[in-house]
């Protein structure tokens, strides 16, 4: 069981700064984690796990794609390693690599993406990251995940710590992330998470990573307007959960998906898959950012403009109903 009594510390953190405190937690355990890093060991709060375990974790510099050779060579030994940096870049620069060395070549190197989707704000296109989950669930033989706030990151990193199979692991928002979950839950890789005790007989939302908080929300603004709807957090990309998307079919008007991505290929192409095989199914609204390069600005403005907030997910929910 996971006390659940750090959440709010988690919170402050953010994905990315959680993820470094378990890697802290965990390499006492596991003593053949390693941690590899771009470039990006302060900015991903490694500071600590540098003082406590300095010889166990590798800095490749900016050269993201020999740090993924280093880590399917350590994994091809016996070691369990973690990479770290910013998802465009890892899903991106390294994209051959993770192909070639790490899925084709069956190494299960654990690739943790962070500051995904519009999170690096000012920053821009160069280190937006719109297209990764696409990227990746497109390799076979890779798993794709994207916890929905930092209890699910912390969950999800000690199931994939002993997982056989290389894994992209999406981390989104910046710190004081919303918190989904109070109490410790059942999480299984392929299996979605329902978050509420509503029917969905108008509407079923899947939603993703940092969108999952914000659908709650919207889902609630629909529901003082009368119209029902539940809410799903669908944290596992690939493998797909076929058989809860296929029941929600067979009781809804609409489904939606929610994610912080392109409405091609991510999530809501994921769904579509699944959907296009069975005759009779509703209709499907994907909600992610148009297939377009962004203009720099501050994060909040991009969801905003996107409609990737609650306001605007619920909105377009009526005006498709």
């Amino acid at each position: 069981m996971l006390d659940f009594s750090n959440r709010r510390m988690w919170s402050m953190l953010g994905q990315r700064g959680v993820f470094a405190l378990r890697m802290s937690e965990l390499a006492d355990q596991y003593k053949k984690l390693v941690v590899l890093t771009a470039d990006l060991g302060q900015l991903s709060g490694l500071d600590r796990f540098k003082r406590e375990y300095p010889e166990r974790l590798i800095n490749a510099g900016i050269a993201e794609q020999n740090m993924i050779g280093m880590a399917a060579g350590l994994a091809h030994e016996g070691f369990i390693p973690f990479v770290t940096t910013y998802a465009t870049f890892v899903s991106m620069r390294s994209c051959e690599q993770i192909r070639h060395l790490c899925a084709y070549a069956k190494n299960p190197v654990k690739i943790i993406a962070s500051g995904s989707g519009f999170a690096m704000g000012m920053s821009g296109n160069s280190h937006y990251t719109y297209e990764d989950l696409a990227i990746m669930r497109a390799i076979p033989g890779m798993t794709v995940l994207s916890p929905a706030d930092c209890a699910e990151t912390v969950k999800m990193l000690d199931a994939i710590i002993e997982y056989p199979f290389p894994v992209y692991m999406r981390l989104g928002g910046n710190m004081n992330c919303p918190i989904i979950y109070k109490e410790d839950y059942t999480l299984s890789i392929g299996k979605v998470v329902h978050l509420d005790e509503y029917e969905g007989r108008q509407s079923v939302i899947f939603a993703t990573g940092t969108m999952v908080a914000e659908s709650i929300k919207a889902a609630k603004m629909l529901r003082e307007s009368g119209i029902d709807v539940h809410v799903v957090n669908i944290h596992t990309i690939k493998p797909i959960d076929v058989e809860s998307i296929l029941a929600a079919c067979q009781k809804t008007r609409l489904i939606v998906s929610v994610e912080e991505h392109s409405a091609v290929g991510g999530l809501g192409g994921a769904i579509a898959e699944v959907m296009s095989g069975v005759a009779g199914t509703p209709k499907l609204l994907r909600i992610g950012m148009p297939n377009e390069f962004v203009h720099p600005a501050e994060y909040s403005f991009l969801l905003t403009k996107y409609g990737l907030t609650a306001a605007g997910i619920s909105e377009k929910i009526i005006h498709e109903l």
